[in-house]
């Protein structure tokens, strides 16, 4: 059942009739966020509120206005490539969004799981992101309205680079550096959470779901964020892990040829270098990948991690070398 605020939200922007009590039920998938499929009269359509704290072990806790630099992220991307992401129906900045849902479109996550390993569309995801960067690179009006460095700090900065430097004491200050690094780099709009879990397999190509973590800094993070779910899934399913890998290349390769707002050897090595520390972050930081188990698993994410943490590289082909070698 909907909180009654929410209902009011529909009410308010005209989804709901006043004498609607649409049924709701929990969309599962996130730790962040409450999400609900609502069956109006009118269909079906996805509402979502922030929570102040995540649903995870460890004390996890985020401004609630990231869900309107979500929605913003999300009415922006459309403006540069329609379709996109989910069309934005309605909002409130005070608490929550409704969005089209988009129930038919199969997860890239879940097509990976199955060890379905489609390089085109990893080519188009790597496309599709760095036209959304190159259209928003220096651009002073995105950059005023994602100046979101409190949030971004609070998401990602803190609970995966520098958490996992609090396990990792000997990596502390090379995690901390690419924090800091990282927090500086004000280029374009990112996404901030560019995970096959947020990207569905569109008639159109992929749909980026999830921007919660929206914010105008350095696109290599979105970069590295994506590929190193690639690198992660080849242990997940291990059969596929070379097949993973060409995806990996397909996606680096077609993002770096969209590069325009500086030279492309400048944002892979800031990609190359920043990846073995999200790889170390989702082994050991506050938000750690659900399908590895096996202590032995992290225990080959830690040791490939350290290694390139102690000697950066400056390509994507040598992180993709060391994984496959390992």
């Amino acid at each position: 059942m909907l909180p009654e605020p929410v209902l009011g939200f529909l009410r308010k922007h005209g989804l709901a009739a006043a004498d609607e009590n649409p049924t709701a039920s929990a969309l599962c998938g996130g730790v962040s966020s409450d999400i609900w499929r609502v069956d109006l009269r009118s269909g079906p359509i996805c509402v979502k509120r922030a929570l102040p704290r995540l649903r995870v072990e460890q004390l996890w806790e985020a401004p609630v206005e990231r869900n309107r630099y979500e929605r913003m992220w999300m009415e922006t991307a459309n403006a540069i490539i329609p379709g996109v992401a989910p069309r934005v129906l309605a909002a409130d900045d005070a608490g929550c969004f409704a969005m089209e849902l988009l129930e038919s479109y199969p997860l890239w996550k879940t097509e990976l799981a199955a060890g379905r390993a489609d390089r085109e569309f990893a080519r188009q995801v790597g496309i599709r992101l760095a036209r959304i960067h190159a259209a928003t690179a220096g651009d002073q009006r995105y950059a005023a309205q994602f100046d979101t460095d409190a949030n971004f700090h609070a998401i990602r900065l803190e609970p995966y680079l520098l958490a996992a430097g609090k396990v990792h004491v000997s990596l502390e200050k090379k995690l901390k550096a690419l924090s800091e690094r990282t927090a500086q780099t004000k280029l374009a709009l990112v996404h901030g959470d560019v995970s096959p879990k947020n990207i569905l397999i569109g008639p159109q190509g992929p749909v980026f779901l999830d921007a919660e973590c929206a914010w105008y800094g350095d696109p290599a993070f979105d970069l590295a964020f994506c590929l190193n779910h690639l690198l992660l899934k080849g242990l997940w399913v291990p059969v596929r892990r070379k097949a993973f890998l060409k995806c990996f290349d397909a996606l680096s390769e077609a993002y770096l040829q969209g590069v325009t707002w500086e030279a492309a050897a400048g944002i892979e090595s800031r990609t190359a270098s920043l990846l073995p520390g999200l790889l170390l972050a989702r082994v050991d930081g506050k938000s750690p990948v659900e399908y590895l188990t096996a202590e032995s698993d992290k225990d080959f994410v830690r040791e490939i991690a350290g290694r390139l943490l102690q000697s950066p590289p400056a390509t994507l082909a040598e992180v993709r070398d060391a994984w496959q070698r390992s």
